[in-house]
């Protein structure tokens, strides 16, 4: 089968079969026919407002079949979809667009942009524009999700791998013509892209608004879903059930679990595995940049139980001590890899630089070891980076918009422990007359996401920062959990 752009999908799946369902969100179902109509007129829409070949079009849409409609609206003119939270506020909106410069912002106010033309969310096109095909595009980069940065400022992180596929390979053990349930918000990178890989090969996409635990359960029951991404802190929701309601639905069909984007604790990694059998329990790990990724069974994972698998055949890893010595099987140090394919060919950044080593390698921040079979095992973040329900928080963006509320002379943002989300944002602010909590949280509201906004808050009684400005993150993180013991 020839490789097709990505905006022709629709189209290979609706020719052979037009009221296949392709999408599923509470209770609408729109069919493959449906689907490759409306995105062809939903194209022409955006053309009309400017967007062009190699363009980049912000999506700030909620989980649903609109967001989908505008990624392949987006991929059938040749731009590249760049996700962001639909509940992002307008500063740090702003940063994206600056630093992205779309053609248009779909999920934005007209206006909210400046001169960049902004579509709201339930936009529907002219209905006179027709919905038959369109000429054949391929966007130059099929992707552009975005991170947040240690600088505090966001950054784009643009695939280089351009925006066409095979509709008949099986990747990623996702198989053809099957089910796929979508629990997680599409903003973020495992989600968007696996989902998307998903409709590529004919999958029926079932996706949620929000991940609700006993709903995830009835929907991979009453879908007979074949493949599924959760995160652990999904997992670990999942398990918390009464065990009465998480057994009363059947998942016969679900042949594939992964789980990514945090530590899975071992404990509940092996309920999974006796829950729903080894076979069936996978575990990806890598970065969004796509550098080098590892992929490990619930069968392996036994064997070599903690570890997250092997190098793909598309990259290699190595060890790399303090020193910048390689270190040998079972000696910890900083996890570096690259992709055979050679150093920066698998993504680029907007707003920010990549960080190599000698010969193109790229570490994602992990600290960890490899075993005599060359089986990678993670034992700790190396950067301050915060991993909170899947999600990434950079410290220095939430210290950021800390420092800007009124009597803030610095502040230090850490990740605690949870059971649940992995890790809780716990704040430490230096307000030398101290501060109102109520108004600090309603200021964060106005400049971060919900989800970087810290859930705790203390009050520092001495400077958190050395004279050299700088703060010692581990050393606070580590008195305060010593504390709690």
């Amino acid at each position: 089968m020839p490789i097709l752009p990505i905006g022709r999908i629709p189209a290979f799946w609706a020719a052979r079969d037009a009221n296949a369902p392709a999408i599923t969100h509470d209770d609408r179902t729109i069919s493959w026919g449906e689907f490759d109509a409306r995105t062809n007129r939903l194209a022409r829409a955006y053309e009309k407002l400017g967007v062009k070949e190699g363009d980049f079009v912000t999506i700030g849409l909620p989980n649903g079949i609109e967001f989908y409609e505008a990624c392949f609206a987006t991929w059938k003119l040749g731009a590249t979809p760049q996700p962001i939270s639909a509940r992002l506020p307008q500063a740090e909106r702003e940063m994206i667009v600056e630093i992205a410069a779309p053609s248009l912002v779909v999920g934005a106010p007209p206006g909210a942009h400046g001169a960049v033309v902004c579509i709201e969310a339930g936009f529907e096109p002219d209905a006179s524009l027709p919905d038959t095909e369109l000429p054949e595009k391929t966007a130059r980069y099929w992707k552009a999700p975005t991170s947040g940065g240690s600088t505090g400022r966001p950054k784009i992180i643009v695939s280089n791998d351009i925006g066409a596929f095979d509709p008949l390979e099986v990747r990623l053990q996702q198989e053809i013509g099957r089910a796929q349930l979508v629990p997680g918000p599409l903003y973020h990178n495992g989600p968007f892209s696996f989902s998307m890989t998903g409709i590529t090969r004919g999958n029926h996409i079932i996706v949620m608004t929000r991940f609700d635990a006993e709903e995830t359960l009835r929907l991979l029951a009453e879908h007979k879903v074949d493949w599924v991404m959760l995160v652990p802190t999904m997992m670990h929701r999942i398990w918390n059930l009464p065990e009465d309601v998480r057994n009363k639905y059947d998942l016969s069909h679900l042949r594939i679990m992964l789980h990514l984007a945090a530590p899975c604790p071992a404990w509940l990694k092996e309920k999974w595995i006796e829950w729903l059998g080894p076979s069936r329990v996978h575990e990806l790990y890598g970065g969004t940049e796509a550098q080098g990724a590892t992929w490990i069974s619930g069968d392996e994972w036994l064997l070599h139980r903690g570890s997250v698998g092997k190098p793909a055949e598309t990259c290699e890893m190595k060890i790399v001590g303090e020193d910048g010595r390689t270190l040998g099987p079972r000696e910890t140090g900083e996890v570096y890899m690259r992709p055979l394919s050679g150093p920066g060919t698998t993504y680029h950044y907007l707003g920010a630089a990549s960080k190599q080593i000698d010969g193109g390698w790229e570490s994602i921040g992990d600290i960890g070891w490899m075993d005599e079979d060359g089986y990678l095992y993670l034992a700790d973040r190396h950067t301050d980076m915060i991993l909170a329900g899947g999600a990434n928080i950079y410290p220095a963006e939430v210290e950021a918009a800390i420092d800007a509320f009124a009597g803030v002379r610095s502040s230090a943002v850490i990740g605690l422990p949870d059971d649940d989300m992995g890790n809780t944002i716990h704040a430490i602010v230096d307000a030398p007359e101290g501060f109102d909590e109520a108004a600090l949280r309603a200021h964060l509201a106005e400049r971060l996401v919900r989800y970087k906004i810290p859930k705790s808050f203390e009050l520092a009684h001495e400077p958190l920062r050395d004279d050299a400005g700088k703060l010692r993150r581990s050393a606070l993180r580590a008195e305060r959990i010593k504390a709690r013991e």
